[in-house]
């Protein structure tokens, strides 16, 4: 019985060190993976989203000022916040438009750290199991995508979060798209589960700033709107478990919304390729703090007194800038 019990934490260890980093223990379903700050405690990273085509549609200009934004503030990785590859995701782990679309696109030598993705609703048109499979790190290391997973620093606590499910009209109305499901037998209950892990893992976290990402808007101005289905059932786990911020992509723009009912910072950084020039639902409503429809990215900058969050446009010109003192608990 001790062989077995050997041989099995054995196995255990093998899959850890063949998976490249460092993984703890389940907070329910979510994996958990560390990341630690830099030598003086803070950390930074950018965001962009609803990118991959080739380096079309200003994808590459945009990973161009990616690159040396990122090396200014020297990241220490990279948050996709969902389509990654359009229009269909990737067919296959041998899909060429893996490395047409990223690695051969984001090449300058800062952004060779992890990167931090979820799956949008483009990826689950194609084969959504492809992005999710380690296969795609031998091919890229940086490369790191699951359904719903957490990145914790000890500052900062940030939950991935699988929205795509959430939508009702992916599964009734399709509009002759096709959606691999294969991951999600029952939508309710996949919902149910995820929202209780989510719920876990924010009760449970000790993180000075706590993050949630997901691909779908909460809260947004843009072409698509706000979320039905986040706004009934992700927004109040997240009111109710003090978060800081939620980024989300899918409209692809950049965007800040202070929610009206807590001190969450919503924020839409989808605009790593084509963006909707002129597509706006209106500039009237409480909240919003910022909105450009043009391409770019978002830099985060944390450390335990304050936050600092910055939109860029595609020329790597700074178009909104905010700043928030965690301790006093108030924003300029």
């Amino acid at each position: 019985m001790a062989v077995r019990c050997k041989k099995i934490v054995a196995l255990y260890l093998l899959f850890t060190i063949t998976f490249g980093l460092c993984f703890f223990h389940l907070s329910a379903e979510l994996q958990r993976f560390e990341h630690p700050t830099k030598s003086d405690g803070s950390l930074s990273f950018l965001v962009v989203g609803d990118w991959g085509r080739r380096g079309a549609f200003n994808q590459s200009r945009v990973a161009y000022q990616m690159g040396r934004i990122g090396e200014k503030l020297d990241i220490n990785f990279v948050v996709s916040t969902g389509d990654n590859f359009y229009d269909n995701g990737l067919t296959s782990e041998q899909d060429t438009a893996f490395e047409e679309s990223f690695t051969k696109v984001y090449t300058a030598n800062s952004l060779q750290k992890p990167w931090y993705s979820v799956l949008g609703n483009h990826d689950y048109r194609g084969n959504a199991e492809a992005q999710l499979s380690p296969l795609l790190r031998k091919i890229d290391s940086r490369w790191l995508c699951l359904r719903s997973f957490i990145v914790n620093s000890g500052l900062a606590e940030i939950i991935f979060v699988d929205t795509t499910p959430f939508v009702k009209a992916y599964f009734t109305d399709t509009k002759d798209h096709t959606y691999d499901w294969r991951g999600v037998h029952s939508r309710k209950l996949y919902i149910a589960k995820l929202l209780k892990d989510v719920k876990l893992a924010l009760k449970e976290s000790t993180a000075k700033w706590k993050i949630v990402v997901g691909h779908h808007s909460i809260k947004s101005v843009g072409h698509h709107g706000d979320t039905k289905e986040l706004s009934k059932w992700l927004l109040p786990v997240l009111q109710a478990n003090n978060v800081d911020f939620y980024m989300n992509g899918h409209d692809h723009c950049l965007e800040h919304i202070r929610d009206t009912d807590s001190p969450i910072q919503f924020l839409t950084s989808g605009a790593g390729s084509k963006a909707w020039r002129g597509d706006i639902k209106g500039l009237s409503r409480d909240g919003l703090k910022f909105f450009y429809d043009g391409q770019g990215f978002m830099s985060v900058q944390l450390n335990k007194m304050d936050a600092e969050i910055i939109f860029y446009d595609v020329f790597g010109k700074i178009l909104h800038r905010w700043r928030t003192l965690k301790q006093l608990h108030q924003s300029t």
